[in-house]
């Protein structure tokens, strides 16, 4: 994997799961590293712990959809070590009194689609927004965006998580086209079901079966390997990699639909 030794990184939603194991790859590869989250003492707990493995992070607390707070969030970057480099945005809101009432299209409450968008997609586009400016400023840069499988196909709750994470995928394709010759890149990655502490805590056995029953991989995902795509999409050797949205999901969404019951069919 290329360094990212003096490269000056923002990583959103950073104080738990992906974004945590994010922040803490990216340091381990030389990035100087924000850990930005809406949890203050979740950020500054990261933060400790990756300055305590002698790599350089500082904590902020920020509400992404909050246009303010997010242009304070890259100056802050900026004043501390000089420039920005490199935008994961990953934070979204995931709170059980939002996500939990995510559900199917009829019922919808419409504070619960608002807040949704408002985090997840509006919260993308301000990092974007203010992001550009300073890495045009370096000559150029690297935005990551967070997707989701269920911003590729429908399923029978969590519409407005969807409909958000399908906005950021053409959010992510607008940047590049927008701003590619400039020198900036912007991609994403689509995880499906990733195995966070959270995840692992709360998934009942069934349900891990039938997560495994429809991966093509022999295993489900773990953090770092969203972390791992992120790192690579940061770097030099993702160079000419841009517009794009990377599925690492294990094959979740590379089969055809009836390929888990043949499976469970042929394994009794």
């Amino acid at each position: 994997m290329g360094s990212l030794d003096g490269k000056v990184a923002i990583v959103t939603g950073a104080a738990s799961g992906i974004g945590e194991c994010v922040a803490h790859t990216l340091a381990a590869r030389g990035a100087h590293v924000v850990v930005a989250d809406r949890n203050g003492e979740g950020a500054e707990a990261v933060s400790r712990a990756i300055v305590a493995e002698g790599a350089v992070s500082v904590p902020f607390e920020v509400d992404i959809s909050q246009e303010d707070q997010m242009a304070s969030l890259v100056r802050r970057a900026v004043d501390e070590w000089g420039g920005l480099d490199f935008l994961h945005n990953n934070a979204a809101d995931t709170r059980d009194e939002v996500i939990g009432r995510d559900g199917d299209v009829a019922s919808m409450d419409v504070a619960v689609w608002d807040q949704t968008m408002a985090v997840n997609l509006r919260g993308t586009m301000l990092g974007c927004k203010h992001a550009i400016p300073q890495l045009l400023a370096r000559g150029g840069g690297a935005i990551v965006n967070t997707s989701s499988n269920s911003a590729f196909s429908g399923d029978l709750s969590r519409a407005a998580y969807g409909a958000s994470k399908a906005g950021i995928n053409a959010l992510t394709q607008y940047v590049a086209a927008q701003y590619g010759m400039q020198g900036i890149r912007c991609n994403a990655v689509s995880p499906g079901l990733v195995m966070t502490p959270a995840a692992d805590r709360n998934l009942t056995p069934e349900a891990r079966e039938i997560f495994q029953l429809n991966h093509l991989s022999p295993r489900l995902c773990l953090p770092q390997d969203i972390a791992n795509a992120v790192a690579f999409l940061a770097s030099d050797e993702a160079s000419f990699v841009n517009g794009q949205v990377l599925k690492v999901d294990g094959g979740m969404l590379a089969h055809m639909p009836t390929h888990a019951q043949f499976i469970a069919a042929a394994t009794g």
